[in-house]
């Protein structure tokens, strides 16, 4: 994200209700990455937290260039660089204990590879919508930039971390439902 910071404290937001539920109101199931449609519904199911915007994170290569690709990257030999746009979940979280703890939860995820996974603000998403926080899985020395070439090895380990977070995401937000 070009304007990825670090963390910002939760302030006090009082349109937070009437700016969630127009978010949502103008949510459609085709704006979200078909992999991430179920997540981002489980996001918004949540009173205390909506999703901005998201990507599922795409891998363009020789041979492969659908900038929205959902392919998982394939096993050969012959490519070496790799176009990886990012993959990223940027939500607006409620300053009440429920947002609170789920904003430490989001925390946690960055441990699964803290050199590829990032949660932070983007100063645009905090002027547009305060409280918004982006959890994103990009090498760490591109974490302010929308996408990067890396080459096919390392994308390979970015794939993996991104399908972990995701599922890890899945299970915070499961757990957070069941409460």
């Amino acid at each position: 994200m070009e304007t990825f910071t670090d963390l910002k404290e939760l302030v006090e937001n009082p349109e937070y209700r009437v700016q969630r539920r127009k978010a949502l109101c103008e949510l459609a199931d085709d704006m979200i990455d078909g992999p991430i449609i179920r997540l981002i519904k489980g996001f918004n199911r949540l009173p205390y937290c909506f999703t901005l915007q998201s990507c599922h994170g795409h891998f363009v290569y020789k041979g492969q260039n659908n900038l929205h690709n959902f392919d998982p990257l394939p096993v050969k030999d012959a490519i070496t660089h790799v176009t990886y746009r990012i993959a990223y979940i940027a939500c607006c979280i409620e300053n009440n204990t429920s947002g609170k703890g789920f904003l430490e939860g989001l925390k946690e995820i960055t441990s699964i590879d803290p050199e590829n996974v990032q949660f932070g603000c983007a100063d645009w998403f905090w002027k547009r919508q305060v409280n918004s926080f982006a959890l994103q899985v990009e090498p760490d020395r591109f974490k302010h930039e929308d996408e990067a070439t890396l080459d096919y090895k390392e994308a390979l380990h970015i794939e993996k971390i991104r399908d972990q977070v995701f599922i890890r995401l899945d299970r915070l937000i499961e757990n957070a439902c069941e409460k």
